[in-house]
């Protein structure tokens, strides 16, 4: 369901963003964002990054985004063939709207050797209190390996509980295991997401997955261990890609979907756990009230923002749309909205593109 537009919400908010002009390309009118959704402001994207390299590698299949400064970040490569797992520096800007890289981490087995494409598949990323780590996630195993930021060289692992390892060794799909990862402000609480359920937990009536989000517990840089598990039930056809923590009983997550000759579709929520079931101990979710889910609304969907001047490679419902895989929650904003940046994965392909987006969104 899209959101529905009150008159007066979107004046004000429309006016809120009427100096938010992104920074024209030559030969290209500046654009100006827009509301997207009374909880939502579209301040501006970015397409710099698309089909660039950086070092000799290319800067593209973007999977995953955490903010380390005010205008600094940490994006995570969902790598392919030989190419090398690898981390990029980046330095970005809300107003104008703009990216660039500042640096390139490649990511390395204990004996230093690269990951590569056979056995990293990146997508989710926490850096840790201190700066020194990271966590990355690969949905291949699934696995939580801790890189140094230094030299990117594992120097740990979290455990992961054997019925979330990747069929046969386990009940998860090998392509729909951890896809997102969050970390709480203090370090102490990781948030590890599926993609998509567990073979025993499944999908109901109305094509929606019951999927599950682990939490760990544990010290920054230290160990880590699952101590709760909880139910979240994506839209009808969408998968869980993202997660982001919001406060200590609140997540903002991302779903998206794509469908050929018609395009993506992206939708964020604010997510409750405040009422949200251990379920560690439940063998199928089929089982669970939907009382006892997450609780989730929709902040969000992709679509209702203004084109703003955006060109798409593919078909899609609105050009600004394309494979949105990263999301990172920023800091607040003036009149007490917070940042949010989104990135999308262009999979290293001819027709998907490299795009920053910039929003300021009102979690309250």
């Amino acid at each position: 369901m899209r959101w529905q537009k009150p008159l007066a919400a979107a004046i004000v908010l429309t006016a809120l963003t009427a100096s938010l002009t992104a920074q024209a390309s030559p030969g290209r009118p500046a654009v100006v964002g827009g509301v997207c959704s009374p909880k939502a402001t579209l301040l501006g994207f970015s397409d710099a990054l698309d089909k660039t390299t950086f070092d000799g590698q290319p800067v593209a299949g973007l999977s995953a985004l955490n903010l380390t400064g005010t205008d600094q970040a940490v994006a995570l490569v969902d790598n392919v063939g030989t190419t090398p797992a690898r981390v990029f520096d980046l330095r970005v800007h809300s107003r104008p709207t703009s990216v660039g890289v500042d640096g390139m981490t490649i990511l390395r087995r204990p004996d230093g050797t690269p990951y590569n494409g056979g056995d990293f598949d990146g997508e989710g990323l926490v850096v840790e209190r201190g700066d020194r780590t990271i966590l990355a996630t690969s949905e291949r195993e699934p696995s939580i390996r801790r890189f140094r930021r230094s030299d990117g060289r594992q120097i740990g692992e979290l455990p992961v509980p054997s019925r979330f390892l990747a069929s046969p060794a386990g009940e998860a799909s090998g392509n729909a295991t951890f896809e997102s990862l969050a970390v709480s402000r203090d370090g102490r609480s990781l948030y590890a997401g599926m993609e998509g359920p567990l073979a025993s937990d499944g999908t109901d009536a109305n094509d929606r997955t019951r999927n599950r989000i682990i939490r760990y517990a544990g010290l920054p840089g230290r160990d880590y261990r699952p101590v709760a598990q909880y139910a979240y039930q994506p839209d009808p056809g969408l998968a869980l890609v993202e997660l982001a923590w919001a406060g200590p009983t609140e997540l903002v997550s991302m779903e998206r979907t794509y469908t050929p000759d018609f395009g993506n579709t992206i939708r964020v929520f604010t997510v409750s756990l405040r009422t949200a079931a251990d379920v560690s101990k439940v063998a199928s979710l089929a089982d669970v009230p939907t009382a006892a889910y997450t609780r989730k609304k929709l902040l969000f969907d992709l679509v209702d923002c203004p084109p703003s001047g955006a060109v798409a490679k593919q078909p899609q419902p609105n050009p600004l749309l394309d494979n949105v895989e990263a999301l990172a929650l920023g800091g607040h904003l003036p009149g007490g909205r917070r940042q949010l940046y989104l990135m999308s994965d262009d999979n290293n392909g001819a027709t998907q593109i490299t795009r920053l987006y910039s929003l300021a969104v009102d979690l309250h």
